[in-house]
């Protein structure tokens, strides 16, 4: 689990990087459109706004992958920080950054 969470950490890392060169290049060009119609104006904001988005996810899980990792150095990984049972292997699978169980999941989804 070590090498699959450094692995997504570096990863993530290098897409949140490129996310905020990406970002960049659209806000220096978004002044630019001074004779931009509507839909062009529309379509730069739009693009800016998935960007931002993305950047988001990004930050995101890499905050979740970094988590993860702390607590697997702290003796604490697979175990759920709501109610302290075990997460189940097959979640921890799917869900390498997960850090709560499927009930509490479950539960923190309904609310």
């Amino acid at each position: 689990m070590r090498s699959e969470l450094e692995r997504d950490i570096q990863q993530l890392r290098e897409e949140l990087e490129h996310a905020r060169s990406d970002l960049v290049d659209l806000m220096r060009d978004s002044g630019d459109g001074a004779g931009d119609d509507e839909a062009d104006a529309g379509a730069k904001t739009y693009e800016r706004e998935q960007e931002i988005s993305l950047a988001n996810n990004a930050r995101e899980m890499l905050e979740q992958s970094e988590h993860a990792l702390e607590r697997l150095e702290a003796g604490e990984y697979g175990t759920c920080e709501s109610c302290g049972n075990p997460i189940g292997k097959m979640r921890l699978q799917a869900a390498p950054r997960a850090t709560l169980c499927m009930p509490c999941k479950t539960k923190q989804e309904r609310r």
